[in-house]
């Protein structure tokens, strides 16, 4: 687009330059036109090359191919433009930035936060969202109040923007010392915390959601700062055409929804925290999982396993004698009817109960509407699994009343409470519902289904340490 509007401009300023040389060609008989030199179009980069960071919130490599939320929009701006595009991801931030300065990469999708510092280095896109920088300790530990109340150490990565925020919080606490590491990362930082191996880290508040679930002792113990934009950078030796590019892009992604649709995905379901809850599913992996994993894998059908055990622990713990007051029973707690329809004759056998509700969750997913993007079809099932599919059509029509996407869970989850509401639910087919259950009942499970990916490969590494053919199996 840009590059057609580019040509389009050139080519009308020949025009208008070579006509009045050659009306004077008559009268002189001695000029001779002269064809303008022709300028170098700018272009933009092919292939285009994109460097990222490894970890949950920017790119990580699983067993259906590479994703994340930098990864997805790289991908999506490639595509916009025309051109092929590769994501090339790197272990730390010293070689990020090292591959930007010798030209390696065209452009940063890694989570960035804008800084002065950086901002003096690099040119920055427009703010994807914001995030707060917290100080991070253990549960059971003193909670400092400030950064001069620590009593212990602090260590952060090493040229993440942390350092600045210390580096100018120093300015007034001359006593403030720290270590800079360049050896671990966050997620390595938060895991000696929580084993109490390191008193204290700096991450940013998205970070701490997505690992607390795994680490559940960790805790917030203030925030450091002003909140910082997260954006994509480019050099400043860029020509200017690929920065244009980038903020068409977002204006184009933001006004269509999609980065909104990346937003739920990655980040819409890691905002609640249950310590208690966490800490006993993570004791349920280790010691009742186990039992029934050979079940859930069996009977998954087309649902990834992890998926149908973490709807299964949602509704029974995995309890396969489980029962509720409504009648409901065994480890996918199915009604009467739906065991009939299933073909389920004994809800309390664990076996009989996990294919019936894969069966039925997959033939709720079948049922929706064809508009509903694929990725996003296993949310609005799991709230008809929960609610019934009469009550998820109400709220998508509520959804659509207030000027809202129905076919978007982000947008769908935040009026599902409305079903409580008898202004609105009084205008719906099916009536009062539980709506917001259903919203947490979804979230929960997303929660569930992200620890059991992480602990399945932590799990995958373990066992393919030192064996080549096991290391490309996620």
């Amino acid at each position: 687009m840009i590059l057609a509007t580019t040509r389009r401009i050139f080519r009308r300023l020949c025009r208008s330059m070579r006509a009045p040389l050659l009306l004077c060609l008559p009268l002189t008989g001695c000029l001779e036109f002269v064809e303008p030199p022709q300028a170098t179009t700018p272009s933009l980069p092919n292939p285009l090359l994109i460097g990222t960071l490894t970890g949950p919130t920017t790119y990580q490599s699983r067993g259906q191919g590479p994703e994340g939320f930098d990864y997805e929009v790289a991908m999506q701006f490639g595509q916009y433009l025309g051109v092929e595009t590769a994501v090339v991801p790197y272990s730390d931030l010293a070689a990020l930035f090292e591959a930007m300065e010798s030209g390696e990469i065209h452009l940063m999708a890694a989570g960035l936060n804008r800084t002065p510092e950086r901002a003096q280095r690099w040119h920055f896109g427009p703010p994807l969202y914001q995030v707060e920088t917290q100080l991070i300790y253990r549960v059971g530990q003193r909670r400092p109040k400030d950064l001069a109340s620590l009593d212990g150490t602090l260590r952060v990565v090493k040229g993440s923007s942390r350092t600045e925020l210390l580096r100018r919080a120093q300015q007034t606490l001359p006593n403030l010392q720290w270590q800079e590491t360049d050896e671990f990362d966050d997620a390595e930082l938060l895991a000696q915390v929580a084993e109490g191996s390191l008193d204290y880290t700096l991450v940013d508040n998205r970070v701490l959601a997505l690992y607390q679930r795994r680490h559940p002792e960790l805790r917030t113990a203030f925030n450091l700062g002003q909140p910082l934009p997260v954006a994509w950078a480019l050099p400043h030796r860029n020509d200017g055409l690929l920065l244009s590019a980038l903020l068409e892009f977002w204006d184009s992604e933001l006004t269509g929804g999609r980065l909104a649709r990346l937003e739920e995905k990655y980040f819409g379901h890691v905002e609640r925290f249950d310590y208690v809850d966490t800490r006993a599913f993570i004791r349920a992996v280790e010691k009742t999982l186990p039992r029934y994993q050979q079940l859930f894998q069996r009977h998954a059908g087309e649902l990834d396993w992890r998926k149908l055990a973490a709807v299964s622990y949602q509704e029974s713990h995995w309890d396969p004698l489980a029962r509720s007051p409504t009648g409901v029973r065994g480890m996918m707690m199915l009604t009467e009817s739906t065991a009939r329809r299933m073909g389920i004759r004994n809800r309390l056998d664990a076996e009989q109960s996990i294919q019936g509700g894969s069966g039925y969750l997959q033939q709720l997913i079948t049922r929706l509407p064809p508009n509903i993007p694929e990725d996003e079809a296993i949310w609005f099932a799991l709230a008809a699994y929960n609610i019934g599919l009469g009550h998820l059509e109400d709220a998508r029509v509520i959804t659509q009343r207030h000027g809202f996407d129905p076919n978007s869970w982000r947008d769908v989850k935040k009026h599902l409470p409305l079903l409580r509401q008898r202004k609105h639910y009084e205008r719906t087919k099916y009536g009062f519902a539980r709506g917001d259950e259903a919203a947490h009942y979804v979230e929960n499970i997303r929660r569930y289904y992200d620890t059991l990916l992480w602990i399945d490969s932590q799990t995958v590494a373990e066992h393919s340490e030192g064996d080549p053919e096991q290391d490309n199996r996620f």
